[in-house]
C-alpha cells in the first residue's frame, strides 16, 4: 500500500458551519432557549443566525460532528513528519455560508468536496456563549441532510476515497446519507483493504435507526461511542447496559471482510476507555484534569475520535490511539467549542 494510502483518512458526514459569539443572557430569553440546550432550530429561532453575525463577534469553525472529527486529526497529523491526509465530504448550500464553511474547513487543514445543493441553505450552528461560559447549541440542518450517492460516486470524491485508508462517519449521517452511502463506502473499503469506522453518534440512532445500523454494521471495522449510547444500543438488542458486554457483542457481530477483526472502542468520560477486539475488553484509565481546568466538554468525543484516528491511520498500536484520543480530548475540553491551539503538541507532551 503507498504512502499516500496509508496516512489518509476521509470523513462523510453533516457539515454544519458553527457561529459562535459570547451573548448577554437575554439572548436565551428572547430566542425561549435555556443555558445549555443543544437543540434543534424551530421558526421562533430562525433569527438567531442573522443576529449574531450582524450584532456580535463572532467566530466561524467548520462544524458538524463528523467534520469536527476530521479538523481534529488533521491538526494531530500536522506535527507528523511528512502528514498525513484529512479530507472530508458532505452537502452545503450554493451560499455564502457555504463557501465560509469551505474557507474555514481549508484553513484547519482539511480538503473539502461539497456538494452543492443550490435549492436549500447551508447547514447551520448557533453557538451562544453565556456569561457562565456555558454554551447553548441552535442547529438547522437543511443542506446537511441532502447529501446523494451519487456525489461519492463523482470523480473528485473517487479520487479522494482511493487516497484515504480510513473512512469515517458519525451515526448522523445514517439518517441522510443513510444505507446507501455507508454501504458504497464499506464495500469500498472490503474491497480495498480499508477501514470503515462509524459512531454511534447519540442514543437515538440505536434505538430508532435500527435497521439502518443492521445494513452499515457488517462493513464497520471500528466502532465508536460513548457509555450512553452504548447502553441504547445494549438495550435496544436486549443484551442489558453494562458498555464492557455491549462491547463484546458488537466486536462479535457478522462482519463483511474477515481482514480485519472488528474494533470496539466507548469512552465513559472521565472513566477508563473500554476497547473490545477478538474476545477481549482491554481498559484505559482517562488521565485526570483539574475540574477548573474544563471550559466545554461537548467537543470531547468528536475529538477523541479525531485523535484515535491520527495515530490508528499511521499504523499505531490500538494503546497509542486511545492515548492520542485522550490527548486530543482533553486539549479540547479545556477551550470553549471544538476548537484546538494552533500547534499540536502530542509528540512533545506524551
Amino acid at each position: 500500500m503507498d504512502n499516500d494510502k496509508r496516512r489518509g483518512i476521509l470523513g462523510v458526514g453533516n457539515p454544519l458551519l458553527d457561529i459562535s459569539a459570547r451573548v448577554p443572557s437575554e439572548m436565551l430569553v428572547k430566542y425561549e432557549v435555556k443555558s445549555g440546550d443543544i437543540i434543534l432550530a424551530e421558526e421562533k429561532h430562525m433569527g438567531v443566525y442573522d443576529e449574531l453575525v450582524g450584532s456580535y463577534e463572532v467566530e466561524y469553525i467548520a462544524g458538524g460532528a463528523t467534520q469536527n472529527s476530521i479538523r481534529v486529526a488533521a491538526w494531530m497529523l500536522s506535527e507528523v513528519e511528512g502528514g498525513g491526509t484529512a479530507a472530508f465530504v458532505g452537502c452545503v448550500g450554493d451560499d455564502a455560508n457555504g463557501k465560509k464553511l469551505a474557507e474555514v474547513a481549508t484553513a484547519a487543514g482539511v480538503t473539502v468536496e461539497y456538494q452543492i445543493d443550490a435549492a436549500t441553505p447551508t447547514g447551520l450552528c448557533a453557538v451562544l456563549v453565556d456569561d457562565s461560559n456555558e454554551r447553548t447549541l441552535i442547529t438547522r440542518l437543511d443542506a446537511a441532510n441532502n447529501y446523494k450517492r451519487s456525489h461519492l460516486e463523482s470523480e473528485a470524491v473517487q479520487k479522494l476515497l482511493g487516497a484515504a485508508n480510513v473512512v469515517y462517519s458519525a451515526g448522523f449521517f445514517l439518517t441522510s446519507g443513510g444505507p446507501d452511502c455507508t454501504t458504497l463506502l464499506g464495500a469500498h473499503c472490503v474491497e480495498n483493504g480499508k477501514h470503515f469506522c462509524l459512531n454511534l453518534s447519540a442514543p437515538f440512532i440505536p434505538q430508532f435507526f435500527g435497521e439502518v445500523l443492521d445494513k452499515t454494521m457488517p462493513f464497520v471495522d471500528i466502532l465508536f461511542g460513548n457509555e450512553t449510547e452504548a447502553a441504547a444500543l445494549g438495550e435496544a438488542r436486549g443484551w442489558g447496559s453494562d458498555p464492557a458486554v455491549v462491547a463484546l457483542k458488537v466486536a462479535a457481530m457478522p462482519k463483511q471482510s474477515g481482514a480485519y477483526a472488528r474494533v470496539v472502542v466507548f469512552t465513559q468520560g472521565s472513566s477508563a476507555t473500554l476497547v473490545a477486539k477478538e474476545g477481549d475488553v482491554a481498559s484505559y484509565p482517562v488521565p485526570p484534569l483539574d475540574k477548573d481546568l474544563i471550559q466545554d466538554t461537548n467537543g470531547a468525543g468528536d475529538a477523541f475520535v479525531g485523535g484515535f484516528l491520527s495515530r490508528f491511520v499511521l499504523d499505531e498500536p490500538l494503546a497509542k490511539c486511545v492515548e492520542a484520543g485522550h490527548w486530543a480530548a482533553r486539549a479540547i475540553i479545556q477551550r470553549s467549542g471544538c476548537t484546538m491551539p494552533p500547534k499540536c503538541a502530542f509528540a512533545s507532551e506524551i
